[in-house]
């Protein structure tokens, strides 16, 4: 089975690599999490590779224990307009929750980013799990689930009206009259609604893409829904390639009957590489991470996870049998049920669990050559199961390193991933229309190979 077209891949960096224990590593530095060129560098071997974007996750929390592993994580948007100008082509998208956040601040802080940048930004749009994260903004409980998506909903809402709220011609920058801009195509959003009141327009104008790409990662019923309504891409997580079609044909569906074009939403699971040149040498650079698991940190994390008591959970056996219902956790609801699956089809103990859960929190894991690793994103792309990856490297730079100069040529031999850029804006190389103005027609500037806007 072959299906036409070609795949999309982008780089999910984090701090030193994915695998909780990377920077254990002799060849690791534990103090890149905050180290910027650390982070250029990453940005050029994804460039070099010819990657869609890169992909920063966040939340306005601490995460874990700072014993645990790397924990500083500079604020995605300022990390990725210092990444703009070390790159020219890759995209680049950040995560914002809408929970803690206020539309007008952070639709100019990803406008700003996406005109940096000449049109390459994406908001990867969260409504943020847990306790500790309400707990910092004032809150004394989690926000239900139903409601942080609605808020979401209305979030995303205000934010399109704003980045629409400039028509593409304001700029008129006429010396002789003496006119800049024309306001009768400025067009104030004038919002009052359940959750938010936001009169006026926005103070950055419209970009090279129209607004940023609209991501969203988020698998639950809830999730799926707002997906379908809003996101250009869903970043996910499957542990089997029949988990990954039905997710697959499901969120397309609903994508369709919410009156969108299947094909402008594309579905990229989290992929964790461990290549060696021989399956053995994988294998050996596995169980190596696997050993420097500190399995007291993970226990926590892993009990959080699944709403029990560490108490409850003992390393040398299964997982309880008796575990809250998915109705039950106000967190990450399809991460639980993945986790939990995962323990119960293949009746691991909790320290099997925690093994492979150790490179990425439950993306799939796949050890093995680079010809092995490109087969099995290939075969998941012809299954209908994915329309490309997140590739999230275990180890950072040497992972990026080996996927780009191992896996891509693969790849590209096979005519799977581009050769070279075709386009400037994240739109382009995802393959999705520039967005009309809602408020007028589709816009006329151009943007010239300095990156100017012009008519």
């Amino acid at each position: 089975m072959t299906r036409p077209g070609r795949l999309h891949l982008n780089a999910f960096l984090m701090s030193v690599g994915h695998h909780e224990a990377s920077w254990r590593l002799p060849e690791s530095d534990p103090y890149a999490d905050l180290d910027v060129e650390h982070f250029k560098n990453l940005a050029r071997i994804a460039e070099r590779g010819r990657l869609d974007s890169l992909f920063l996750a966040d939340g306005p929390v601490l995460w874990d224990q700072v014993g645990r592993r790397p924990s500083g994580v500079l604020e995605p948007t300022v990390l990725l307009t210092a990444l703009a100008g070390a790159t020219r082509h890759i995209g680049l998208i950040a995560t914002a929750s809408t929970t803690y956040n206020e539309p007008y601040n952070l639709a100019r802080r990803f406008a700003s980013l996406d005109i940096v940048s000449g049109g390459r930004a994406g908001w990867n749009i969260v409504t943020t799990a847990g306790l500790d994260a309400a707990r910092n903004f004032n809150l004394d409980a989690l926000p239900a689930h139903k409601e942080r998506y609605e808020r979401a909903a209305e979030f995303v809402d205000v934010s399109l009206k704003l980045w629409d709220s400039w028509d593409d011609d304001v700029i008129v920058a006429d010396k002789e009259t003496g006119v800049w801009g024309d306001d009768t195509r400025i067009y104030p959003p004038a919002h009052q609604g359940h959750y938010y009141s936001v009169a006026g327009a926005l103070n950055v104008p419209r970009s090279a893409q129209g607004h940023p790409v609209l991501v969203q990662a988020g698998s639950s019923e809830n999730g799926r829904n707002f997906a379908a309504r809003y996101a250009e891409a869903v970043f996910t997580a499957h542990q089997t390639l029949a988990d990954a079609q039905e997710f697959y044909d499901d969120l397309k569906r609903r994508t369709l009957e919410s009156g969108r074009d299947p094909d402008h939403i594309k579905i990229l699971p989290g992929i964790v590489p461990i290549i060696g040149r021989t399956v053995a040498e994988a294998r050996e650079r596995e169980a190596e991470l696997e050993r420097l698991i500190r399995p007291e940190y993970a226990l926590a994390q892993l009990a959080v996870l699944i709403g029990v008591d560490p108490s409850e959970l003992s390393l040398d056996e299964p997982l309880p049998a008796n575990l809250p219902d998915e109705e039950q956790i106000e967190g990450a609801k399809s991460r639980r049920t993945l986790v939990v699956n995962l323990g119960r089809r293949e009746n691991l103990t909790v320290r099997e669990l925690i093994g492979r859960l150790g490179g990425g929190r439950g993306h799939l894991t796949f050890t093995g050559t680079a010809v092995q690793v490109a087969d099995e994103i290939e075969h998941w792309y012809n299954h209908g199961a994915a329309d490309g990856f997140n590739i999230m490297a275990p180890v950072l730079p040497s992972g990026l390193e080996a996927f780009v100069d191992q896996v891509v040529p693969i790849l590209q031999e096979r005519g799977r991933f581009r050769t070279e850029y075709t386009g400037r804006t994240l739109r382009e190389h995802y393959g999705l229309p520039r967005p009309a103005n809602r408020n007028t027609a589709v816009g006329t500037f151009v943007r010239s190979e300095e990156g100017a806007l012009t008519r």
